[in-house]
């Protein structure tokens, strides 16, 4: 079988696809060489502490989101984009320092570390999706965005097994130096894509005004993200739907992470446990990307994808009540990540095809980053609650059901508002340039 077969990839599109495909795989193993680091640092930051760390990650999101509003809004994407890159990098390379410092206290840069972490991750690739919608349109993205997808998850695959073998012999502050290499590799392949955008072969005079439009600064405020997201009902929208799936993957997460430190008692069994469970996810996610993704986006439709997440949830959840192990836990963990890394993310990333630029990058960052963790804090305090009131792994399970029902529902109505919007795109492209307006995809 082909890969044309597979992914629908016509010929002037390669360049990019490559360019995406590997820009994302050095991105997410950059990332998830650190990942099963970060959850042996939040056991040893102490369990009774996680909601304290994600409060510190909601409130480094509300710091650094702003910032990124204000860089978008003075600096082209020439340079924004790989600034921000460059700028985790000198944070890694400044974490190396302090792990390997004997005057540090090894507690507090754990905890550190842990939020960092949990900021990195969302941060950046928010960012990288924002540049994908940019260079994509919708009908590109319907076809490209599950193979772009699988780079990533190729690039989680690779880094769970660069830890496993490299942790021992090397050591953590090693692993972040392996983590700093990576990103360069993604700013290179960011470079090489935007050079594609702008310079690609076959450009109509229109294409490349459009082109030299987007590589302009975007202008406007610092908090022009925040009133984007909140005025837009389609906007608020695809925010409830990350924060309603945030909060639900979270539970399981704590779940996870409190029954592997009761059950596990060595620190590298652990890191190798996370590593396992890592590498599980995104083998599953890989092969679904490649051989199902592209497919089901085009034939099952978007209200299906989106919806895919939200049911899974319904019986994961109904399940863990029944049987609240480890094993079930982790098992229904392993699902939960490979459908929203496979299905989920690629469809909610297609809801953004049909916003205005200035949405696409402030807006949308916003919400992948601060709505969302919003959801996580949010959820990890309802839990430390419900736990502090009895409750266990079971009635948690059995209380959240409503929550992924309700996720259900606003699934429905973003995935029909997308194919109504990007049709209303389709009509306004053929009109003449003087009658069109000046955001086609104005708030609804």
């Amino acid at each position: 079988m082909k890969l044309t077969e597979i992914i629908d990839i016509k010929k002037e599109e390669w360049p990019a696809f490559t360019w995406a495909f590997f820009y994302f795989f050095f991105l997410l193993c950059a990332y998830y060489v650190l990942r099963p680091v970060r959850e042996e640092m939040g056991i040893q930051s102490g369990l009774k502490n996680l909601p304290w760390l994600w409060t510190g990650t909601f409130i480094g999101m509300l710091v650094i989101t702003p910032l990124f509003g204000w860089i978008s809004s003075r600096w082209p994407r020439r340079i924004f984009l790989p600034v921000v890159y460059i700028f985790f990098i000198v944070n890694l390379l400044l974490f190396f320092v302090a792990m390997r410092s004997p005057v540090v206290d090894k507690v507090f840069i754990a905890g550190a570390f842990y939020i960092w972490l949990s900021v990195f991750n969302y941060f950046v690739v928010s960012v990288f999706w924002s540049f994908m919608t940019d260079v994509f349109n919708a009908d590109r993205a319907t076809r490209l965005f599950g193979g772009i997808a699988a780079g990533g998850s190729l690039g989680a695959m690779v880094g769970p097994i660069l830890t496993a073998i490299l942790a021992k012999e090397l050591g953590v502050p090693n692993l972040l130096l392996i983590s700093a290499l990576l990103l360069g590799g993604a700013i290179a392949c960011l470079i090489g894509l935007g050079r594609w955008a702008t310079q690609r072969a076959g450009m109509t005079d229109a294409e490349r005004v459009v082109e030299a439009a987007k590589e302009r600064a975007l202008g406007g405020g610092i908090f022009d993200g925040l009133k984007l997201a909140f005025q837009s009902p389609y906007l608020l929208a695809i925010g409830g739907y990350i924060f309603l799936g945030q909060a639900l993957g979270t539970y399981f997460y704590l779940e996870q992470l409190r029954l592997v430190s009761e059950t596990i008692a060595s620190s590298a069994e652990r890191i190798q446990l996370f590593s396992h469970i890592d590498l599980a996810v995104n083998t599953v996610t890989l092969i679904l990307q490649v051989f199902i993704t592209s497919a089901l986006v085009r034939r099952a439709g978007l209200v299906f994808c989106l919806v895919a997440l939200p049911a899974l949830a319904v019986i994961s959840l109904g399940y863990t009540a029944l049987v609240p192990t480890l094993a079930v836990i982790a098992v229904c963990t392993v699902i939960r990540r490979s459908m929203e890394f496979a299905i989920s993310k690629p469809a909610r990333e297609i809801l953004f095809t049909v916003v205005s630029r200035e949405e696409r990058y402030k807006a949308k960052n916003v919400m992948d980053t601060l709505i969302s963790r919003g959801g996580d804090v949010t959820s990890t305090w309802i839990h430390a609650g419900t736990r502090t009131f009895g409750f266990g792994t079971a009635s948690m399970a059995l209380m959240a059901i409503p929550f992924a029902l309700l996720m259900v529902g606003v699934g429905v109505f973003l995935g029909r508002s997308q194919q109504h919007r990007a049709k209303q795109n389709e009509q306004l492209e053929g009109q003449p340039e003087a009658s069109k307006p000046v955001l086609i995809a104005s708030p609804a």
